[in-house]
């Protein structure tokens, strides 16, 4: 039976979250009977500058016009079967266009949360005062509100079972025809160790720094640090290529990686952290090479430990498992073509597309 569902998303398809819960789910969902509309929020240029504390008043003026037009989407709302929400239909305030859909048109809605929605945090750009207007609180609302909840990991699923609701694992998947493997490196030049990531996440990477000094001392390697935002990244000893990220870019500089890197710092923002769906490491193991993450949250139950990747913790850890790496090229090509096979098996696209269609359907028959 054809399906109408209205996906709801905080950014456009610039934002991973965006680009891989919905947008890429829109073909294989047509595939179903699942026609899959998406309006976000956010549109490209606003959330191009979102970040930039210098653009802060035009950022005000944008942010308030979106939330116009968001109240637009109920009427698109009213014409859907279900409405999918990836995370909150607005980034801020109460969770007013949800309400409106499920209470006043009665419409099932569909819950997806690949990150800890519900853990609150200090954002690095707006501090204090984008603690106060995210309303932190709308996901337990959201979540009661829900016909379904699609969870990035099970650490997410556990909270979400916890406050009554139904809970759906569907990790975050890449199209393996899209990342795939490329040509390495020729064996003269230095190992690259890389990273990407966003702004939010780069706290992260910091924490193993001092690690990669100290492996510097010992090993030649290059470090690629991409989407940091910032312009400027020095590590004592160690040869940085800083890079801004770019969607046109994005397949390619996973694939000039030669061991990627995955840190969590649970002491930054712990709630936060575990609630990390892992899809940096499907990313790295789609690619083909081995990469080194900390075992948190998704992370520590996707791939499969001393064959796809190594945990690391501590700083001799994180030292251990890189120099290994490094001057194992043998067991760098064996890990990565490991990773590519667990990746082909257990996170294909097509998989993941029938679990949320699955999903969207039951919503439908709850209505």
């Amino acid at each position: 039976m054809p399906m109408k569902v209205l996906g709801l998303a905080s950014y456009p398809a610039e934002a991973a979250a965006t680009r891989y819960r919905l947008s890429q789910f829109v073909a294989p969902l047509a595939q179903r009977g699942i026609t899959l509309t998406i309006h976000p929020f956010l549109d490209s240029k606003l959330f191009e500058r979102l970040y930039h504390q210098g653009s802060l008043p035009g950022t005000a003026v944008g942010l308030l016009k979106s939330a116009v037009l968001r109240l637009g989407d109920v009427v698109a709302a009213a014409r859907a079967d279900v409405v999918l929400v990836q995370r909150e239909a607005m980034m801020f305030g109460p969770p007013v266009i949800e309400w409106l859909a499920t209470r006043t048109l009665k419409r099932p809605m569909v819950l997806d949360l690949d990150d800890a929605t519900y853990v609150s945090y200090t954002s690095p750009t707006y501090g204090g005062l984008g603690k106060l207007l995210k309303w932190f609180s709308k996901t337990d609302d959201l979540i009661k509100w829900s016909a379904i909840v699609t969870c990035g990991n099970s650490s997410i699923a556990e909270y979400v079972s916890s406050k009554g609701a139904q809970a759906r694992i569907i990790p975050t998947v890449v199209d393996t025809d899209i990342f795939r493997p490329a040509p390495r490196l020729a064996a003269n030049e230095p190992i690259v160790l890389g990273w990407v990531g966003t702004h939010s996440t780069f706290p992260y990477l910091k924490s193993v720094f001092p690690a990669l000094s100290s492996l510097a001392e010992k090993h030649k390697f290059r470090l690629k640090i991409v989407g940091a935002g910032k312009d400027e990244i020095s590590i004592p000893g160690v040869e940085v290529e800083n890079l801004s990220w770019s969607l046109d870019r994005e397949v390619e500089d996973f694939q000039s990686i030669d061991v990627g890197l995955y840190p969590l710092d649970v002491s930054l923002y712990s709630g936060w952290a575990a609630g990390k769906s892992g899809f940096k490491a499907v990313q790295y193991m789609a690619v083909g090479i081995p990469y080194v993450a900390t075992p948190v949250g998704g992370s520590a139950e996707i791939g499969e430990a001393g064959v796809t990747h190594f945990f690391a913790s501590t700083h001799d850890e994180w030292y251990g498992a890189l120099e290994t790496l490094i001057v194992e090229a043998g067991k760098r090509r064996e890990m990565g073509a490991a990773g590519r096979r667990h990746v082909v098996e257990h996170y294909g696209l097509p998989a993941q597309a029938g679990k949320l269609s699955e999903a969207l359907y039951e919503a439908a028959k709850r209505a």
